[in-house]
């Protein structure tokens, strides 16, 4: 294997050097940020170096330098370049303020002695400080009228307290809502979510004048999630659509998922797939793909860079649809944001597919579908249904960002383990009891 290391400015001027040097075959083993020049560590130049590597064998004896291409240049997004030091700071202000009791202070300062003759030096003596006898009785009257006041607003709390008891009691929900109400917290549904299902259920009852029942509390809220999933459009991918993009962070399944979508569109409707990666960052991930593909006999494109999207679309021009697979990253990283987006601009009709794991925590899967959300969102496939018993945040994420459901895969076989997601299925898992 030969490995080489470039110091560039940008990625796009890395990319381009590599396919130079080594070959479209390429891949980058790491990327990181350096600082090069300045005086002692300080006013350096920013710069990303980049490891790459390729296989001998698959090395060209004779490279034929490829002609020039327009280069690319990303849009530069602003680098976080102030460090914020936390310094430790006395807020008096958190505390009440306390009036002055206390008489004026008199200070009696001492005659000063001074020598006479060549050694005199002046002589200073401390301030003392007297209280006068009325000072201090007014120190006790205030501390007496301080803890009848404090008294008294104890038993003011008090009696707040007991009237907030009884107006709770008042509007304490049905045994049967209570139950469900626990059932969809205890699956992680937002909690705002399940106080308005719960007070909406209650109105609807009252406005009824219905005797809230175990089945009828289920029934009900059973409409009510299922508001939240209705949609009009197909959860399965158009006919008429030509790319289909997958994005998502790291191991949430992109790449498996890809390949069972393939065999589906193969298999069962009989149109030619073809594939795209640009996920040249994670070791074997090419060799994955490259797999999958071989094994339904589907074509397999790989770039490096945007300049390259052109040609591979044109090498599989002759497909009916086209699924690229994006590298998986940590999109918190604005450059990295910056890059995806300029490989999602592609011709004709397409769709962008987000890929989210059921076993990460929802206010992580909020976030990354808060920094995917920028490009455009179609639906969303939940991964790894079956290595979870929570299924709260499906109705969370397409209840927020209003996103349609697409597939679900609840396994590792290829193309088995995967199905369009039923959202009846999903609301009964949630509203059933709990397994003992």
């Amino acid at each position: 294997m030969r490995v080489k290391r470039y110091v560039v400015d940008s990625m796009p001027d890395a990319l381009q050097k590599i396919r130079t040097d080594l070959g479209k075959d390429a891949v980058i083993l790491n990327t990181k940020e350096i600082r090069t020049g300045g005086f002692l560590g300080m006013f350096g130049k920013k710069k990303i170096e980049v490891i790459a590597a390729i296989d001998n064998t698959n090395i060209n004896p004779t490279p034929t330098v490829p002609k020039a291409a327009p280069q690319f240049q990303p849009q530069k997004q602003p680098m976080l370049s102030q460090v914020l030091t936390a310094k430790s700071q006395a807020h008096f202000s958190d505390f009440p303020e306390v009036p002055d009791v206390l008489a004026p202070v008199s200070i009696v300062k001492e005659p000063v002695a001074v020598k006479s003759g060549p050694e005199a030096q002046p002589t200073y003596s401390q301030p003392q400080q007297t209280y006068t006898p009325a000072s201090v009785n007014a120190v006790g009257r205030y501390n007496y009228q301080k803890d009848e006041h404090l008294i008294e607003e104890l038993k003011q709390m008090k009696e707040m307290m007991r009237k907030l008891t009884q107006a709770s009691d008042e509007f304490t929900l049905p045994e049967p809502l209570q139950k469900l109400e626990q059932r969809l917290l205890d699956h992680e549904v937002d909690p705002k979510l399940v106080r308005q299902f719960m007070d909406e259920t209650v109105a609807d009852f009252k406005l009824a004048d219905e005797t809230v029942t175990d089945e009828s509390a289920v029934q009900l809220l059973r409409a009510k999630l299922g508001q939240i999933f209705h949609s009009d459009h197909s959860k399965k991918i158009s006919a008429e659509t030509r790319v289909v993009h997958f994005v998502g962070p790291t191991g949430v399944g992109k790449t498996t998922t890809i390949a069972k979508l393939a065999a589906e569109q193969v298999l069962k409707y009989q149109r030619k797939v073809g594939f795209i990666t640009s996920d040249t960052y994670r070791i074997a991930a090419i060799e994955q793909l490259k797999t999958y593909a071989t094994i339904l006999n589907v074509p397999l494109e790989v770039v490096f860079s945007p300049q390259d999207l052109a040609k591979a679309f044109q090498n599989l021009e002759d497909c009916d649809v086209i699924f690229m697979d994006t590298a998986g990253r940590n999109f918190r990283n604005e450059m990295y944001v910056s890059e995806l987006n300029s490989l999602l601009k592609t011709q004709g009709s397409s769709e962008t597919i987000l890929v989210l794991s059921l076993t990460t925590k929802y206010r992580d899967m909020k976030a990354i579908t808060n920094n995917f959300n920028k490009f455009k969102l179609d639906k969303v496939i939940f991964t790894k249904m079956d290595e979870t018993e929570s299924y709260g945040a499906i109705v969370n994420i397409v209840h927020e960002f209003s996103l349609q459901i697409s597939y679900v895969t609840n396994g590792q076989n290829v193309p088995d383990d995967i199905t369009e997601l039923n959202e009846w299925q999903i609301i009964d898992l949630l509203l059933e009891e709990p397994r003992t």
